[in-house]
Formats: structure tokens, C-alpha cells, sequence
């Protein structure tokens, strides 16, 4: 039988030292651009992989983690999960990817499955949990990553920083004149509220308009709930001339909506989505949107679970800055 090839061995082929192979193949730090190449050309000349059985064994616990979020449907959750996977790939970590559906059970259950099958780490985004849900999983000394709104305690954490884009969002459809605001926003029952509707709320009064109760609707991140909120506004006495939407797929079922009962957009509405998912630009007319960068969540968390796997005890907060797109649909 072919012994297994180790990272010696790759350290030997390559002229280097075991501790650059990790360097190369976990990225914790820079090495040159040469050193880098000749270790790659080892690790593909021997057939070298990662032993993730063998650390498994050693540390006790899975070489696992956990991406639980709300809505795999969600081109946006699919793209951080793939940054995820392809930033953890060097430390022979693999990504399991669950989805809640926005239900609080669900998303329990999915902790607590971390914790019995001794899981890596977990990154959530999670729609329905408290604070305390996290206490299992802690106390385990599992490794969490919130990406959400607002603050969850003593566990690392990814915040969007959106308030700039917003504002960008809003100066541009005022700018047009428009100052019937409406929002079709998430549940009422989410975690921490709605951050999104709150800003806008603050933000329109400072440009001289608002966003009266009457022009809120709310319900779930769908594409379903985006064209029944859409046609709710439509019915309105006084219709509003600008939807905002709590991201990109409530704002595709509202453009659905609009073409349904004739309503132009942006000619007769101005619609703003959030996230600016992958279909925004295919979508017609393109969808304008407040970019949050799935891309920088993911390399975000990969790097605060990375700090914990070599023993940061402090936990962190990353905040992610968001940008406005302009596009025709405002």
C-alpha cells in the first residue's frame, strides 16, 4: 500500500520548511509569490492533501463547520457560502450548509446538532434567534460567527455598515423629485427588528420627506411576499412614487407585481432592492441596490474562525461597508 503523503514530504519537494507548506495552504501569512508557486507545484506533483482525519482525532472534534442562513435560495447566501468553502479549503476545512427557512426551530435544532456532533465552528445568520440561543454552543467551545444587523452578544460578529449607501440611495431617488416613501420591509417577529427599515426611517427625514407607517408593509424576505407588499402600496389612496425593499428578492417579486398591474417602473415608481445579488443586473429594468458584499462576509468569517482555531480568546466584530449601485429600476 502507497504510504500517504505529508506535508514533509511537500516541504522536502518544495525546499522549505513544513511551516510554509501551512503558510501556503491556510493563508494565515504572506509568502512569496516563487515559494508559493514551487510549493503548489509539490503538493500537485505528489498528490498531497490535507489528513482533516488526523486532526480530527487529535483536537476531538469534526473537521466541519456549519453555515446555517435563512434562505439558500438566496443567491446571496449561495455566494457566501462558496467565499466560505474556498477560504477554509486550506485548513482542510469543509462546509455543511443548512437552511432554516427563517424559523426559530429550525435554527435551534441546527445549533444543537453543531454541538452533538462536535462541529469546528458555525456561521449563522440568523432571523429568529435570541442572544442566549448561543449558550450550548458556546459553552461546547465551539467557535460562532453572527453575520447579522444587530449586536448578539458575546460571540464574534460581521455587521454591515450601510448607512453611507443608504443615504446615496436616498439622495438619488429624492433627487428625482420623489418624496412618497415606502418600504417593504421583513417581519415584525425577526430578531433585533427591522436595522433597515429604522435607517431609512431616520435618513428621510433628513432629506425632508419620511416614511409614514401607513407606507411600511411587511413580510418575508420572498420573492412572494415582495409582490403581495407591492401590490398592498398600489392600493394605497395616496400610492408612493419610491419602494425600498429589504433586499433583492422581495424587490424582484415588487417588479413582478409592477409589470403585472402596469405600474412602470421607474416611470410611475422608483424601486431600490439591497445586497445587489447576483440576477440585479439581469433583471429589467436593472435593479438599483445597496450592495452588501457576500464576498467580504465570507472571507470575514473564514478569518475570525481562523483566529479562534489558533486560540483568540477576545471576541471580534468586522463591520463590512456596503455601496449604492445605480441602475435603471430608480
Amino acid at each position: 500500500m502507497q504510504e500517504r503523503v505529508t506535508m514533509a514530504d511537500v516541504a522536502r519537494a518544495a525546499g522549505v520548511s513544513s511551516a510554509t507548506v501551512s503558510y501556503v495552504l491556510s493563508g494565515k501569512r504572506p509568502v512569496a509569490p516563487e515559494t508559493r508557486a514551487a510549493v503548489e507545484a509539490a503538493i500537485a506533483e505528489l498528490g498531497f492533501t490535507v489528513n482533516s482525519t488526523a486532526r480530527s482525532l487529535r483536537t476531538g472534534r469534526s473537521s466541519l463547520v456549519a453555515l446555517i442562513v435563512p434562505d439558500i435560495a438566496n443567491p446571496f447566501f449561495a455566494q457566501l457560502a462558496a467565499t466560505l468553502q474556498e477560504e477554509l479549503r486550506g485548513l482542510g476545512i469543509h462546509v455543511v450548509v443548512c437552511n432554516t427557512r427563517a424559523r426559530r426551530d429550525e435554527e435551534r435544532a441546527l445549533l444543537a446538532e453543531a454541538v452533538q456532533q462536535r462541529f469546528a465552528g458555525v456561521v449563522i445568520t440568523p432571523f429568529r434567534l435570541l442572544p442566549r440561543d448561543f449558550e450550548a454552543v458556546t459553552r461546547a467551545g465551539i467557535p460562532v460567527v453572527v453575520s447579522a444587523d444587530v449586536p448578539f452578544g458575546p460571540v464574534d460578529q460581521i455587521m454591515p455598515e450601510t448607512r453611507t449607501a443608504t443615504r446615496q440611495a436616498l439622495e438619488r431617488v429624492t433627487a428625482a423629485r420623489r418624496r412618497r416613501i415606502a418600504m417593504i420591509a421583513g417581519p415584525r417577529d425577526a430578531t433585533g427588528g427591522d436595522p433597515r427599515l429604522e435607517l431609512l426611517r431616520t435618513l428621510a427625514l433628513q432629506f425632508g420627506t419620511s416614511l409614514p407607517r401607513e407606507l411600511v408593509v411587511r413580510g418575508e424576505h420572498t420573492r412572494e411576499a415582495g409582490a403581495a407588499g407591492f401590490a398592498e402600496l398600489m392600493d394605497r389612496r395616496y400610492r408612493p412614487d419610491a419602494v425600498f425593499c429589504g433586499n433583492d428578492v422581495i424587490a424582484v417579486g415588487a417588479l413582478d407585481k409592477a409589470r403585472e398591474l402596469g405600474v412602470d417602473i421607474p416611470g410611475d415608481v422608483a424601486l431600490v432592492g439591497h445586497d445587489d445579488a447576483v440576477f440585479a443586473s439581469l433583471v429589467r429594468p436593472q435593479l438599483t441596490t445597496v450592495r452588501y458584499p457576500a464576498e467580504e462576509v465570507g472571507r470575514a468569517a473564514a478569518r475570525l474562525l481562523g483566529e479562534r482555531f489558533d486560540g483568540r480568546g477576545v471576541h471580534r466584530t468586522v463591520r463590512v461597508r456596503a455601496e449604492f449601485v445605480a441602475r435603471a429600476s430608480a
